[in-house]
């Protein structure tokens, strides 16, 4: 083998374990979709920004969508999802908010079915009723009884499948410190403990939906219907992932709610943008991660302004 050919092998074989690894270090580009909801989605975005950007693992840009059907911005909104790793998407259209044009609509079908992955964010689950190839991606959301399957989790872990019709419409009681009970070995989940305590939120009952190809990961026990619901759960569509959760509440008034600075949640957050990025689930387990017995509440998230 010639000299120079060798040399160059050589250098190749001793560079190419750093360029992948440089390669497993890249940032997830995510991209923040919000502009209206019946919660308060600027001190939402804000937050999030604010939980993932001191990480050094996401490069984080906002997509706002005009909030009036007449607004003429919606000339010019058309997010470029296939920028993107992942859309973290927390329109909710439920008091009255528009719904998204339908190329927007068929381009972000599009992104998610080639491989794009979504994180529904809290209100995002409740939007977009109308939008069948939505309600495919979330599996699950907030819609009246009769529109599709509920899932309930019994006390081992299993599921019992509630046809449309049967039971109430979706809803949630009082916020509670409730304990999530996760189901398996996602690798979202993988290493956290089987239970853990997480303050102040919402356990929605009867979310329904298709609930095709959809996997239970975490559930937690309602007082209301005294039965066991789904608070976090995936489902594939097409080549697309796409992750729902009912954490992440932020109302009108809200501050620095604790249920946003639950180490538990902000650990999730970050584990679940990877596996929905299609990279490997690296962030760590902290040591400050909540117990079955208590919470983990940590200091105020760094928002700037959310005006």
């Amino acid at each position: 083998m010639p000299w120079p050919v060798l040399c160059l092998l050589v250098v190749s074989i001793f560079l190419l374990p750093a360029a992948i690894v440089a390669e497993s270090q890249a940032s997830i580009r995510a991209l923040i979709v919000d502009g209206y909801s019946n919660h308060d989605w600027k001190l939402n975005t804000a937050l999030i920004r604010g939980m993932l950007e001191p990480t050094e693992l996401f490069e984080v840009d906002v997509s706002t969508a005009p909030a009036n059907a007449e607004s003429p911005d919606w000339d010019d909104w058309e997010p470029d999802f296939g920028s993107y790793d992942v859309a973290i998407q927390t329109c909710n259209d439920i008091w009255g908010g528009p719904a998204w044009p339908r190329k927007v609509q068929k381009e972000f079908e599009s992104y998610v079915r080639e491989g794009g992955g979504v994180y529904v964010w809290h209100s995002g689950n409740n939007a977009f009723a109308d939008w069948p190839a939505y309600n495919d991606m979330i599996g699950l959301g907030w819609r009246e009884k009769g529109f599709g399957w509920a899932i309930a989790v019994n006390d081992d872990g299993s599921l019992k499948r509630i046809p449309p019709g049967e039971g109430l419409d979706t809803g949630h009681g009082d916020r509670l410190d409730t304990v999530v009970r996760r189901i398996g070995e996602h690798p979202i989940h993988a290493g956290l403990p089987t239970a853990w305590l997480t303050p102040d939120i919402e356990v929605y009952y009867y979310a329904r939906g298709p609930a095709k190809d959809l996997q239970v990961l975490s559930y937690g026990y309602d007082p209301v219907t005294t039965m066991n619901w789904p608070l976090e759960w995936t489902v594939s569509y097409g080549s697309g992932r796409v992750y729902t959760s009912t954490f992440g509440h932020v109302w009108k008034g809200d501050v620095q709610p604790e249920r946003m600075r639950c180490a538990g949640l902000q650990t999730v957050v970050v584990r679940a943008l990877q596996w929905l990025a299609d990279r490997p689930v690296t962030f760590p387990v902290p040591e400050d991660f909540p117990s079955e017995g208590e919470v983990s509440i940590r200091s105020e998230i760094s928002v700037g302004s959310s005006d």
